[in-house]
């Protein structure tokens, strides 16, 4: 890409100006793109919320939004089926590193279970 200074001010040919713009936007989208993805991990439908505002349990909602089971929830954040459900209805409160467990393989914060 050949391009000039004078006096402080780059000049580059047009086309290659024009790509430059192009990538500049690419990497834009894809800057906000990821943003949205991030910021997706808080965004629920209605529904949950209100199931929440209702009393459900936040652990029971999320669940089963995420389509699992209380074994597989267990499974995967290596405690017992029994904790799951004692946290479902809470007949237990869980300790924070359960709870921290539980919320990554829901890809939630703690604060959305409590």
């Amino acid at each position: 890409m050949p391009y000039a200074i004078e006096n402080g001010f780059v000049k580059i040919p047009e086309k290659d100006f024009e790509r430059l713009i192009d990538k500049l936007e690419d990497a834009l989208d894809r800057l906000a793109l990821d943003a949205a993805l991030r910021e997706n991990k808080k965004r629920f439908p209605g529904e949950l919320v209100q199931r929440m505002v209702e009393g459900e349990a936040p652990l029971r909602v999320f669940r089963q939004y995420r389509g699992l089971t209380q074994q597989a929830l267990a499974d995967a954040a290596k405690v017992s089926k029994t904790t799951i459900s004692e946290l479902e209805t809470g007949r237990k409160d869980g300790s924070i590193k359960t709870i921290a467990r539980i919320a990554e393989v829901l890809n939630l914060d703690i604060d959305d279970l409590v």
